[in-house]
């Protein structure tokens, strides 16, 4: 069993898109406001330009966890 965290980070887009990004193994202290700060400073410097566009608010982060079970399966 291998379980994976996630922290997806949403925005919307100059085009009025939805745009995100996934980081992978968050750290497990991680806090809201550290989220909202490091979102806040990706749209600030317009490091992303998506399809050409900027990002321009935040629309919602989480982590999310997924937990997979490979078989080892003889066919």
């Amino acid at each position: 069993m291998d379980i994976q965290k996630k922290l997806v980070m949403t925005f919307k887009s100059s085009d009025d898109k939805k745009v995100s990004i996934t980081v992978d193994n968050p750290r497990e202290d991680l806090e809201e406001n550290e989220i909202k700060e490091a979102m806040d400073t990706i749209i600030e410097k317009d490091i992303f330009s998506p399809n050409g566009g900027s990002l321009v608010s935040i629309v919602c982060a989480k982590v999310v966890q997924t937990d997979t079970t490979d078989y080892d399966l003889v066919l």
